[in-house]
């Protein structure tokens, strides 16, 4: 999904290096600083009307999403589009953005609907939420975890910085694990089709069965 150098200005960490003492006149950092130091310097593969399929910083994307949320009156809830969290299963694009909650919710919700009902539309409205939630969850998600770090008494600058990258960022290991899921679900698929559907008797018959005997 996501690698490379996020572009823009300069991360909370490159400020908490220039001035690793505290010392002197030092400007807050901004939100959009705070932002890319949590969300990384991660790319992604993103589309647009104006511009298409795109590959670009995810902090670029995540600014304008964020920026459109952010009011002076608060945070407000606007309707947006994550292609990644709609076409790939959902609960690994929340697993993959560490929000381990919702990962859980994506994973055992649909199923578990879909056991009950027998339903498989369920699956795909399930991602139909994702897509259209992923952006103001991640947000929320963001928000959260910054001001709690920022809150933190006895912490420098450089040491919010560096609790910020680790409770942000991305987990790489779940590209693996998609492509081992995925792999495994078109195994199962392959094999459902080469063994076909079961064959039964359109007359109701006992051919086939195995005759009683009355001794």
């Amino acid at each position: 999904m996501q690698c490379g150098q996020a572009l823009g200005s300069p991360s909370l960490e490159t400020a908490a290096e220039a001035n690793p003492e505290g010392l002197g006149t030092r400007t807050p950092p901004t939100q959009s600083q705070l932002w890319e130091t949590f969300i990384g310097p991660s790319k992604s593969i993103q589309f647009s009307v104006k511009t298409g399929w795109v590959w670009r910083s995810a902090f670029l994307y995540y600014k304008e999403k964020f920026e459109n949320i952010e009011t002076p009156q608060g945070p407000r809830f606007v309707l947006s589009w994550n292609w990644p969290a709609a076409l790939f299963d959902s609960f690994l694009w929340f697993l993959y953005r560490k929000m381990y909650l919702f990962a859980l919710l994506y994973a055992v919700a649909p199923a578990l609907a879909i056991f009950m009902t027998g339903d498989v539309m369920v699956g795909i409205v399930s991602r139909l939420l994702a897509g259209a939630s992923a952006n103001y969850l991640y947000y929320w998600h963001v928000k959260d975890k910054v001001q709690r770090i920022m809150a933190m008494p006895g912490l420098d600058d450089t040491s919010r910085a560096h609790l910020i990258q680790e409770e942000g960022g991305v987990q790489p290991y779940v590209l693996w694990l998609g492509v081992v899921l995925h792999v495994l679900m078109l195994g199962l698929l392959a094999a459902a089709i080469v063994q076909g559907p079961p064959v039964q008797d359109p007359l109701g018959g006992t051919e086939g069965r195995p005759s009683q005997k009355f001794f």
